[in-house]
C-alpha cells in the first residue's frame, strides 16, 4: 500500500536550497519569493508542475490502495456474515423440523400460535405484530390462545437446543415462533408427499422438492432478525377464531393489511380442522375463489401456488 507520506523524500529533492533563493526575499518577512536567479539550471529549479504531478499521483495511488483494500475487506466480512447467518438458519430449521416431526399432533397449535402472535399488529399505532409477546403468561392465557400453551412449551425446549449451538447469541422468540410455523407447514407438506409415494421417504422427498416447491422457503431469509417485545401486546386485538363469523375474520385480516386471499391460504392456522374451516370460509363469495384455488393447488405435485402464498411474509 502506498501512503502520501512516503512520497515526501522525493519532494524534498525538488526544492532549491535556501542559498539559491533571491536575496530580495529578505526584504519582505513572511513572504516566499518564487523568483529564481539566472544562475540556476533547469534541474535545480522548483518546478510547480512536477510537484503537483507528484502529489496527485501519490494521493491517487493512496486512495486507490485504500479503497480497493477496504472493499475487499468489506466484501469478505459480508460474505462471512452471510455464511454464518445461513448456517444458523439451517440449524434452526432442521431443529424445528425434527421437533415437528416428533410431535405431529401439535402442528395445528404451532400454526395458530404463530398467527395469533402476528395478528396483534395495529396499523394505526404501528404496534404489536410477530414480536414474541405471546410468550408472556398474561398473553398466552387469554381466551383466544386457549390450548396453545403446549405448543409454546415445545418451542421453549427447542429454543434451548438452538441457543446452545448459537455463536451469535440466542434466537428471539419472535423469530422462533415464525420459523416454527414455517417448519410445521413444511412438515405437513413433506409428510403428504411421502404418503403419496406409498411411504417411500426418498421418493417423497424428491417429489416434495420437484418443480420448485422446496425453493419457496428462501422467502423467509429476508425477514430473519426480529426483536422480542418486552411486554404483552394489548388485549382485544385477536379474535377467537372458532367463535367468529367469516365477515369478522375478513375484517380482522383487513385491519392488519391482509385480504381474502391470505385468509383462505391461512385456513390451517385458524383451528385444528382445516377442512371444517375451509368449508366455513367457502360460504363467503369473496373468499370462495381463493379456497378453491388453493384446494386445487394442494392436489398438484408441486403445490407451488399454495406453498408460495403460505410462505409469504406476514
Amino acid at each position: 500500500m502506498v501512503y502520501f507520506a512516503s512520497t515526501l523524500p522525493s519532494l524534498v529533492s525538488l526544492v532549491p536550497s535556501p542559498s539559491s533563493i533571491s536575496s530580495n526575499a529578505s526584504r519582505y518577512p513572511g513572504m516566499i519569493c518564487c523568483k529564481f536567479g539566472p544562475d540556476l539550471n533547469n534541474d535545480d529549479r522548483f518546478r510547480r508542475r512536477d510537484i503537483l504531478q507528484t502529489i496527485g499521483a501519490a494521493v491517487g495511488m493512496d486512495l486507490i490502495a485504500r479503497s480497493s483494500s477496504f472493499i475487499e475487506v468489506a466484501n469478505a466480512a459480508d460474505l462471512i456474515q452471510r455464511k454464518q447467518r445461513s448456517d444458523f438458519q439451517s440449524k434452526i430449521k432442521l431443529t424445528l423440523y425434527d421437533a415437528m416431526k416428533a410431535n405431529p399432533d401439535i402442528i395445528p397449535s404451532i400454526l395458530t400460535l404463530a398467527l395469533n402472535d402476528a395478528m396483534t399488529y395495529d396499523k394505526a399505532t404501528k404496534s404489536g405484530g410477530p414480536n414474541g409477546s405471546i410468550r408472556f403468561s398474561s398473553e398466552i392465557s387469554r381466551p383466544e390462545n386457549n390450548g396453545l400453551a403446549a405448543a409454546l412449551n415445545l418451542l421453549e425446549e427447542t429454543k434451548k437446543v438452538i441457543d446452545s449451538d448459537s455463536k451469535g447469541g440466542p434466537i428471539s422468540y419472535a423469530d422462533l415462533i415464525q420459523f416454527a410455523a414455517q417448519s410445521a407447514v413444511k412438515s405437513t407438506f413433506l409428510a403428504s408427499a411421502i404418503s403419496k409415494c406409498g411411504g417411500n421417504v426418498e421418493k417423497g422427498t424428491l417429489l416434495y422438492s420437484a418443480y420448485g416447491s422446496n425453493g419457496q422457503w428462501g422467502q423467509f431469509d429476508r425477514i430473519f432478525g426480529r426483536s422480542d417485545a418486552q411486554e404483552p401486546d394489548p388485549e382485544g386485538r385477536v379474535p377467537q377464531w372458532d367463535k367468529v363469523s367469516v365477515q369478522e375474520m375478513k375484517d380482522k385480516f383487513k385491519a392488519v393489511g391482509l385480504g381474502p386471499r391470505q385468509l383462505a391460504v391461512m385456513s390451517a392456522f385458524l383451528g385444528p380442522d382445516q377442512a371444517a374451516t375451509e368449508a366455513l370460509l367457502a360460504s363467503d363469495p369473496e373468499v370462495l375463489p381463493w379456497v378453491q384455488k388453493y384446494q386445487r393447488s394442494r392436489e398438484t405435485v408441486s403445490r407451488t401456488d399454495y406453498e408460495a402464498s403460505i410462505c409469504s411474509p406476514i
